[in-house]
């Protein structure tokens, strides 16, 4: 038997342990006896494609974990294998590594005829593995690794679902209008090169960033405003950033841990306690200031004096992320240090406010240590606000923290989470529920996130189906932001938050909905260029791959939208 099936046999049977699955229940669930089960997991028999993929939705992990050669990573949090969740598909392991198996030999330059007679299979075999339409067993993708001198990592890597999400977008530009690009060929790109399609995103970035200033230039010179969606950049890059590394960042949750082991006898990390903290361990004093007038601040931080500012004006729940955020610069610069230094970054001013965003993560990590805040969030089925007054923080806070619940051994619900303006522009994006958040502009209308203006302070909830089919539970309340005298004016953003439908028993904004009721669901796409749903009110674009002519004298839903469409 191969090498390869005995360390795959193993490793499933070490996550089924670890997941106090029974080797009865799991055989049940994929649909073979309890005996074959036995002879997989010692090696003793080969397991196809089909089969791999049932274990892997049922172990609740990434392909990826099984083929690993140096470590075991029990990670089911992860949504099991968003780009494997179309069952109606033919076998889509085969379907994913068979295209690899063919950029990874033209890269190398080998004809078809001579790889398949270095594996021993006919031109032809080999030409239905490439394109999905044959199995391949461990011995033979054995033989192609080494043939192709790569990794089995090299050709099960998870599927990265934000990068197409990004392509799609990107290429949903009316630029790329009579290029006619489709689904499958996003899809093929980002599998078998994923280098090229970041390089593309890259381009993408660049050329937006380039357009804006030229913009802004005729903008200074004309006095007139052209466009008012400028795009922060910096902003884009902190949320790739944080996509990367799943918003997770274990050092910087230990260190965070430590802090609140030492303070917790101060009834959990309270304003005062953290500003004794400071005092005694670091030497910086916290002053609360009132500021001048027309001269408003959040924080000022005097290196020489060694003294923190804080505005009076600011919530004691903002007072306490700041005073924490300066324990993280104070003590865990170093770690921070070291997860900027695996990250390539555009720009120096990208890097600084991505350390920016470290330091409140792991100021808020500090306010919400990991296990207990894990506790509290299954115990209360992650009700926002019962959580935000339970760790006396804020409702932005509370929902930031939760989409960090991503530690593998203790893992919470895999949220997106989006942060918008009245404007519809997005400030803060992040998905690890698989739902597509727009990069190069404003979200689908009918995202409830953007209704929850029309009711401040009030959480909405929803059952969205994409276009895909997907349903996700979303919920959304706007929060204000700024505090200070009477008539200072205040912004008032809204936070959306969600996660797939099947987790929705662990979600307490799903008890008054009906995930059986179909018309109770709301039909959303991504954005009006990408989106193909033809009876949609709202829609303010043609969609993109649907060809658009105007009759004079018929109107469908909107105007884009006639009988002919």
């Amino acid at each position: 038997m191969s090498q390869i099936d005995i360390k795959i046999g193993n490793k499933i049977k070490d996550l089924r342990r670890k997941l106090g699955l029974q080797a009865k229940k799991l055989a049940e669930q994929i649909g073979i006896s309890p005996s074959y089960l036995n002879l997989i997991e010692s090696g003793k028999r080969k397991i196809d494609g089909d089969l791999l993929l049932k274990i892997s939705q049922e172990l609740r992990i990434e392909l990826s974990d099984l083929s690993n050669e140096n470590v075991l990573n029990l990670d089911n949090s992860k949504r099991a294998i968003a780009n494997f969740s179309n069952k109606k598909t033919i076998n889509e392991l085969n379907l994913k590594i068979g295209p690899k198996i063919k950029a990874f030999r033209r890269q190398l330059g080998i004809q078809a005829n001579k790889l398949s007679e270095q594996l021993g299979i006919s031109p032809s075999y080999l030409n239905l593995i490439e394109s999905g339409k044959r199995k391949i067993d461990g011995d033979l993708v054995i033989k192609v690794c080494k043939e192709l001198k790569i990794e089995l990592s090299d050709l099960t890597n998870k599927y990265d679902l934000n990068l197409e999400n990004n392509i799609s977008e990107l290429l949903g530009d009316e630029l790329f209008e009579d290029l006619d690009i489709l689904g499958p060929e996003v899809k093929d790109l980002v599998n078998t090169n994923p280098k090229i399609a970041k390089a593309l995103i890259k381009l993408g970035d660049n050329f937006k960033q380039k357009d804006h200033e030229i913009i802004s230039k005729v903008e200074n010179i004309s006095g007139k405003i052209i466009d008012s969606r400028k795009a922060a950049f910096p902003g884009e890059v902190i949320s790739d950033f944080l996509q990367e590394n799943k918003n997770f960042f274990p050092l910087l949750e230990n260190f965070a841990n430590k802090i609140f082991e030492e303070v917790k006898q101060n009834n959990r990390t309270r304003y005062i306690a953290l500003c004794d903290f400071l005092k005694k361990k670091y030497k910086i004093l916290v002053i609360d200031v009132i500021p001048e007038e027309n001269k408003p601040f959040s924080k000022i931080y005097n290196t020489k004096t060694k003294e923190l500012l804080l505005s009076d004006y600011l919530s004691l729940e903002t007072k306490k992320l700041h005073a924490a955020a300066q324990i993280a610069q104070e003590g865990a610069s170093d770690i921070i240090d070291h997860y900027l230094s695996k990250f390539q970054f555009p720009s120096l001013e990208a890097k600084k406010l991505t350390r920016v965003a470290l330091l409140n993560y792991c100021g808020a990590a500090i306010l919400m240590p990991y296990n207990l805040f894990h506790k509290e969030c299954k115990d209360l089925k992650y009700d926002l606000e019962l959580l935000q007054n339970t760790f006396a923080t804020s409702f932005e806070q509370v929902a930031h923290r939760v989409t960090c619940l991503q530690d593998p051994k203790q893992p919470g619900i895999p949220f997106h989470f989006l942060r918008v303006d009245v404007a519809g522009n997005i400030s803060k994006r992040f998905s690890l529920s698989g739902i597509e958040i727009p990069r190069y502009g404003g979200a689908c209308p009918r995202w409830n996130v953007y209704s929850a203006f029309s009711r401040p302070g009030v959480i909405q909830a929803a059952v969205s189906k994409m276009t895909n089919g997907e349903k996700y539970v979303c919920i959304a309340r706007t929060v204000e932001k700024g505090v200070g005298r009477y008539g200072q004016k205040k912004s008032m953003l809204s936070i959306g938050l969600g996660c797939e439908a099947k987790y929705a028993k662990e979600f307490v904004y799903t008890e008054n909905l009906d995930l059986n009721d179909k018309k109770s669901e709301l039909p959303i796409g991504v954005s009006c260029r990408t989106c193909d749903r033809l009876d949609c009110s709202q829609r303010a674009f043609p969609p993109l791959h649907k060809k658009f002519d105007v009759d004079i004298n018929t109107r469908g839903v909107s105007v884009y939208v006639n009988d002919n469409n």
